[in-house]
């Protein structure tokens, strides 16, 4: 018992001091006006113990190691989501220490697109086609967990880039139309800053999106298993952590195993998830550059297209090689011009039986991650050129 209730007061604590960072982000002054006060510390420090206490004693009572394992991934889970928040709650004042002029335009921009009811309206139609695809059938012969998974990293995939291209098309243009960029540009902030901030604020709020959604499509990959009552599968450490463990924590070990195995998966959805962003961050910087001199509908439209005939000049390249000279030619043009969104799919790597070794994967994952920066920088670049001359009065 006593074991128990010490390992649940540690865990209480690790939460509580996970919640700090976005706690200060929501509203600094009165957290400031909270953390001055001895007596708040004192209720804090109380609230741990008592929660960590119960904590305890439901481990102590509940006792079985596989319900402690459900419920340590609860733990891990409700983590996993603080530790998402505390990411952009310890960014932005590193941005805003090292770039203030650009660093203030993205925090706007960030808190701007949070705020739109887009943002929320594509969230929650995200998360409603991800309730449901663990209960669809989908006649795979038995990998319907895979095609839920593909499917997962799809949906916010597409998610992240809807609100992406029509924040910077939304954003940008409305600024530069209304006059209002004018009035931000009258303080010490460059075209440079004001380009480059709203780029990296939209492409922030984009991130949060992709990780709260990632979040939730872990929690149904794990009903997925539940609806086909298959077992979870677990690490291969789990045993031996258990083993380990289990002298100094006594049966709270299977709860903080479960915790940890939920985290170490949910790396692996933070994996395919940076195959998304990376697409987000081409098409981003696309539609920032566009954005200076075309108008919204437009700039959407153009996205479309370069969205598509992303992912289908490579197709075509090959289909027409040695077939159709002209549409051959065009084809390389679009490849060559255009950025290969097929390299961002993450959709080969999750329908593969044998897992990819680690140290080839990671050299993989590096170069996607640095085309998509080096085709950003470009478009970037580009748009810089095409708003260093825009009338803006």
């Amino acid at each position: 018992m006593v074991q128990s209730i010490v390992v649940g007061i540690l865990l209480c604590l690790v939460q509580f001091l996970a919640a700090l960072p976005w706690l200060a982000a929501l509203d600094s002054r009165l957290f400031r006006q909270v953390a001055q006060r001895a007596a708040s510390w004192l209720a804090a420090l109380i609230a741990v113990v008592g929660l960590g206490a119960a904590l305890g004693v439901f481990i102590d009572v509940v006792q079985d190691p596989g319900r402690l394992l459900i419920w340590g991934r609860v733990f891990g889970a409700v983590l996993a989501v603080q530790l998402t928040l505390d990411f952009f709650a310890v960014v932005f004042p590193l941005l805003l220490l090292i770039w203030p002029q650009g660093g203030a335009v993205a925090l706007a921009a960030f808190r701007e697109g949070v705020r739109q009811p887009l943002f929320w309206v594509i969230v929650i139609g995200a998360v409603i086609l991800m309730t449901c695809s663990p209960f669809i059938p989908y006649f795979t012969f038995g990998e319907d967990f895979k095609m839920v998974r593909e499917l997962g990293f799809d949906t916010i995939m597409l998610a992240a880039v809807v609100f992406a291209v029509v924040a910077a098309s939304m954003s940008i243009s409305e600024e530069i139309e209304g006059r209002t960029a004018i009035t931000v540009m009258s303080k010490p902030v460059s075209r440079r800053h004001f380009l480059l901030g709203k780029f990296a604020g939209i492409l922030m709020a984009s991130m949060l999106m992709t990780g709260l959604l990632a979040c939730f499509f872990q929690a149904m990959m794990w009903v997925k298993l539940w609806f086909d009552a298959e077992p979870a599968p677990d690490p291969a450490w789990l045993e031996h952590a258990r083993t380990s463990l289990t002298p100094l924590t006594g049966i709270a070990a299977d709860f903080i195993v479960g915790a940890a195995a939920w985290l170490e998966q949910g790396l692996a959805i933070v994996q395919g998830s940076v195959f998304g962003l990376c697409q987000v961050t081409v098409l981003l910087a696309i539609a920032v550059a566009l954005a200076t001199r075309l108008p919204m509908v437009v700039n959407l439209v153009t996205c479309l297209l370069v969205f598509f005939l992303g992912h289908l000049t490579h197709v075509l390249v090959v289909v027409s090689s040695g077939r159709n000279t002209l549409v051959n030619f065009i084809a390389r043009f679009f490849d060559n011009v255009l950025p290969g969104l097929e390299y961002f799919d993450y959709g080969p790597v999750v329908i593969r039986d044998v897992a990819l070794d680690p140290g080839r994967f990671s050299l993989y994952l590096g170069s996607i991650v640095a085309y998509a920066v080096l085709y950003s920088v470009i478009a970037l670049l580009f748009g810089l050129i095409l708003f260093e001359d825009r009338d803006l009065a």
